[in-house]
């Protein structure tokens, strides 16, 4: 390795990759790679999800169907046994090396939008995130603890709709 000078020899840091996975296999990857003792990098978000009898807020990848690796890329083969992932991504014919700065920049953007909040003023456009009025957007005419009141022009109607439910436009 070289040296600069001192004793101590230059300490290159592993590169990141990326890894494609099969769809919404991305969780247990990373368990996999956990368990492996691999360094990953799952990045995940908060946004709202709809069943049949409720609507929950529920962590998802904010990369569909990729994970990034520390690893050297001579492990790179190795980890695509792994059951789930099905590539590395590439970029030139060489996997792609994604920067130091680029993951923690993804961490940092995580952080702040972890602890954005988001505040509604009567009067402001919202668009009906999700629910049977999904893509629907209104003008909010009342505001409460947990709901809030819709003036819905292109209906024509007036709703009362969950504060989780609605982004501003």
């Amino acid at each position: 390795m070289p040296h600069v000078g001192g004793d101590e020899p230059l300490v290159y840091p592993m590169p990141w990759y990326a890894l494609y996975t099969t769809p919404r296999a991305e969780k247990k990857v990373k368990e996999r790679l956990d368990a492996a003792e691999i360094e990953n990098f799952l990045p995940l978000h908060l946004a709202p999800r709809q069943w049949s009898d409720r609507i929950k807020m529920v962590e998802i990848p904010l990369f569909p169907s990729y994970i990034f690796v520390n690893a050297e890329e001579h492990q790179l083969r190795a980890l695509l046994q792994l059951y789930g992932v099905t590539r590395a991504v590439y970029h030139c014919g060489k996997p792609a090396i994604i920067l130091d700065k680029e993951i923690k920049a993804i961490r940092k953007f995580l952080e702040k939008a972890a602890t954005y909040a988001v505040s509604f003023t009567i009067g402001d456009d919202v668009l009906i995130a999700c629910g049977p009025l999904k893509d629907i957007s209104g003008k909010i005419t009342k505001i409460g603890k947990s709901k809030m009141v819709l003036h819905l022009e292109q209906l024509a109607t007036t709703v009362c709709v969950d504060l989780d439910k609605v982004v501003k436009k």
